[in-house]
């Protein structure tokens, strides 16, 4: 929670847990688990990708042996009515 602490206003979205993954496959099959091994997330705002990976530098996650997927959140257009 330090680490969280110290991004201070750039943290949106803080420490959101996955349970229950799964996977939809094309036709509509489901299989158990994820395919990224992701277990939670956590949105920042950054000025730039390097910006975003210098924060994630610090996360105390990384010292217990986990790793981190860093990526841009695509803002999708509003659908016209």
């Amino acid at each position: 929670m330090q680490w969280l602490a110290s991004l201070g206003t750039a943290v949106v979205s803080p420490a959101n847990p996955l349970k229950g993954t799964c996977v939809m496959h094309p036709g509509g099959d489901v299989t158990e688990g994820g395919e990224t091994g992701m277990s939670g997330f956590t949105l920042i705002e950054a000025d730039s990708m390097e910006a975003a990976q210098a924060m994630a530098r610090d996360c105390p996650f990384l010292e217990i042996g986990g790793s981190l997927e860093i990526s841009e959140l695509i803002k999708m257009p509003k659908p016209s009515h």
